[in-house]
């Protein structure tokens, strides 16, 4: 048997960056405001993660503005959050994530998999064990008057159990949202409003047979191996978190067929698969800052693999306990994550506060600096915020306080 080609680390790193969409020059001064282009960067992506998080931006927004810059948020949250126009859908990729259209007939058998109480939290398969009836009510109210909120209901959350605020029929709603039988028809803020998918999904999406689940995993797998440039089959299988068997046999068929090519990357224990079409730009100029929910550094493992750098979210950990602050962004430079930077948007004071600034070890903390300011100022720009302020934290801070 030929002993699988072997490629530098850094290698790897230009693969994975220029899938990414991090190669090129910076992007071109000024706001994005066409469709077009923010699909583009969806379509390469294959999802948008969300989360509730707002300290400095809604999650899903960052990726956008990591590859493109500056762009008008309110074009995204017509294709995605509005009633209307909409090209895409919400459901669990990642985790709760939006999609375009085309993805849903391919996580259908996630949906199956939810109503016969697998691959679910454990607490909404008892609670759709016990509470049968609640569930029956909740979808036949959705179908008579939806769109609805949770509040639509009259109960009122509740402050204890399992989920914070959760009363029943939100609950209701949340694994009738796993099994399919109700979706996201619109966001009020950043509340859902469900109803029923006939009246969301195009018709055409609706009416789409359901692949069968061998075939749609591995396509899932096929999406994830272009969007990743290059990983391991566990990247693979973490991208839309498919399952560990399913995932195994879709990548060995994709390496049967020639549209993965196994390798061995210098550092890494496990094999590498190389996308076929994956290529590997000449130059990467860019500097920025990446959401902690950004496609290249949510899987902690895969960033360490290939940068060094070892990244954890620390919201939840106390503050005396804290190493870098509470949220904690990367800090892309050309092909290195150099950084990081605690950030948080002041909106009341229209102020960007980079609360703590970090340089990696043997990063020289001036050129850093004088590379990521420009992306900060456009960062309070695009938010709408006066200026950028900095604190005296971090071994960046002084330099970077003088760049900006």
């Amino acid at each position: 048997m030929k002993r699988p080609q072997r490629i530098s680390l850094r290698s790897a790193r230009r693969l994975a960056l220029t899938a990414q969409g991090f190669s090129g020059a910076e992007p071109a001064p000024g706001k994005t405001t066409r469709w077009q282009a923010l699909s583009k960067v969806i379509d390469n992506l294959n999802l948008l993660q969300i989360d509730s998080v707002n300290v400095l931006s809604r999650s899903h927004y960052l990726p956008l503005f990591s590859r493109l810059g500056s762009y008008d948020k309110a074009v995204l949250d017509k294709h995605t959050l509005a009633a209307k126009n909409r090209r895409c859908f919400e459901y669990w990729a990642h985790e709760a994530s939006i999609l375009p259209y085309r993805y849903q007939p391919l996580l259908r058998w996630r949906m199956d998999d939810a109503r016969n109480g697998t691959g679910i939290y454990r607490g909404l398969v008892e609670f759709a064990r016990n509470k049968q009836q609640v569930i029956a009510n909740t979808l036949e109210k959705v179908r008579a008057e939806g769109p609805l909120r949770p509040r639509d209901f009259g109960q009122p959350a509740v402050r204890s159990g399992e989920w914070w605020g959760w009363n029943d029929h939100k609950t209701a709603l949340e694994y009738l949202f796993w099994t399919g039988e109700v979706t996201t028809a619109s966001r009020d803020g950043f509340e859902r409003l469900y109803d029923v998918p006939e009246r969301v999904l195009p018709a055409d999406t609706h009416a789409t047979p359901s692949p069968e689940r061998a075939d749609a995993i591995r396509e899932l797998a096929r999406h994830s191996a272009r969007a990743l440039g290059i990983s391991t089959e566990t990247d693979i299988r973490d991208y839309f978190r498919l399952p560990l068997a399913d995932t195994r046999r879709a990548v060995a068929e994709l390496a049967e067929s020639g549209e993965l090519h196994m390798v061995e990357v210098k550092g890494w224990s496990k094999p590498g698969y190389i996308w076929h079409a994956a290529k590997s730009a000449r130059s990467f100029e860019r500097a920025t800052v990446l959401s902690p929910f950004d496609p290249l550094v949510w899987n902690r493992d895969r960033a360490e693999r290939l940068f060094g750098f070892r990244y954890r979210i620390e919201i939840y950990t106390p503050a005396p306990k804290r190493q870098f602050g509470y949220y904690v962004l990367p800090v892309l430079i050309g092909e290195q994550l150099a950084g990081r930077l605690c950030m948080k948007a002041d909106r009341q004071a229209g102020t960007l506060r980079i609360n703590a600034a970090w340089h990696e070890d043997g990063v020289d903390a001036g050129s850093a600096s004088h590379a990521i300011a420009p992306a900060l100022h456009n960062m309070s720009q695009w938010l709408d915020l006066e200026r950028v302020e900095l604190s005296g934290r971090g071994n960046m801070a002084t330099a970077l306080k003088g760049a900006l």
